[in-house]
């Protein structure tokens, strides 16, 4: 029904056409079956359908711009604290939801048929998961203003130290892994996947330790962060408090900084904090300063790790990234 006459098609989404804002409701005749109207995608959703059951969908076009505004916010936070788990490379390869593909989507900030959880394989092949979105929105210095998703792979790309000898000195951001590693991985496995997509935004950064200061160890090994500074990046390694929702290694507040909410993702599906889409576990470095000589790490059981040192080559790397 469509201002009270039926129709063989459903109305455009507004999203896609700039026509009439539409509330739909839906009534469906068995009392099991439960209809939902998701604005976003512009589709209905069904849950206990049984069978010879009908239902009757009802498209009024007296709702405001500010009205039906509310319903897609409603969605895109529905999308954020929903696991779904979806293969969605065919928006990854040009396939449009209200005439948006995978950019478009994420640019638009209505993220129409995107939810946390989804994930695409790019054209290298590797799996990029949905880590979450807008979470970083409005942050840092520099205010990031664009809608964006944050990326992450399914398993680490590749493994490496995060400095050639024992030490954490210059911290996160004076690492070999800053410096170089990350560098080479965004030219090699992120651009050729994301190209212009990959957001570039002021991140805090520790670049300084104090080598006799007390860390979480207590009193059997010294060393924390001391100073930061703001840093414009486009790649990082992810904080204890991205992963786990709480610090336990860190050295201090200065390995946090912007990093100090979990990512949907780890809380929704927390066994993918340690392992892949096909369940092989691995464990992967983070950011944060633990001593003198060390980085936290999650470790291959799912656990918060910090014992091993900061040249050791075993160590898998999981970075993070934004898009637009």
């Amino acid at each position: 029904m469509v201002d009270g006459a039926k129709q063989t098609d459903m109305p455009t989404s507004p999203l896609a056409s700039n026509g009439s804002y539409y509330k739909v409701d839906v009534s469906c005749t068995s009392s099991k079956t439960k209809g939902l109207w998701d604005y976003n995608a512009w589709r209905l959703n069904l849950d206990y359908i049984e069978s010879n059951s009908k239902c009757t969908l009802t498209f009024t076009s007296s709702m405001s711009k500010t009205d039906y505004d509310k319903y897609i916010q409603a969605g895109i936070a529905l999308r954020r604290n929903t696991y779904r788990g979806k293969d969605i490379t065919s928006y990854y390869n040009g396939t449009k939801v209200n005439g948006r593909d995978l950019y478009g989507q994420i640019s638009n900030g209505t993220f129409d048929d995107i939810y946390v959880g989804d994930y695409f394989t790019g054209t290298t092949g590797i799996i990029w998961l949905i880590a979450d979105i807008d979470n970083y929105l409005n942050q840092g210095d520099t205010s990031l203003t664009k809608h964006h998703a944050t990326i992450i792979p399914a398993g680490y790309l590749e493994k490496a130290s995060m400095n050639k000898t024992d030490t954490s000195e210059g911290g996160y951001a004076g690492s070999t892994m800053v410096k170089t590693t990350l560098n080479t991985i965004l030219t090699n496995k992120i651009t050729p996947d994301f190209k212009n997509h990959i957001l570039s935004y002021s991140n805090y950064l520790t670049n300084e330790i104090d080598k006799d200061s007390s860390n979480m160890y207590g009193s059997t090994h010294l060393g924390a962060s001391s100073n930061w500074s703001w840093i414009n990046r486009q790649v990082d390694l992810m904080s204890e408090v991205n992963v786990f929702g709480t610090t336990i290694w860190s050295s201090s507040g200065y390995d946090i900084g912007l990093d100090n909410r979990q990512y949907a993702i780890f809380q929704l599906k927390p066994e993918f904090i340690s392992q892949d889409l096909f369940g092989n576990r691995y464990w992967y470095w983070l950011k944060a300063v633990t001593s003198a000589s060390g980085f936290a790490y999650v470790g291959s059981n799912g656990d918060a790790g910090s014992e091993l040192s900061a040249s050791n080559t075993d160590g898998g790397i999981r970075p993070r990234f934004l898009i637009d």
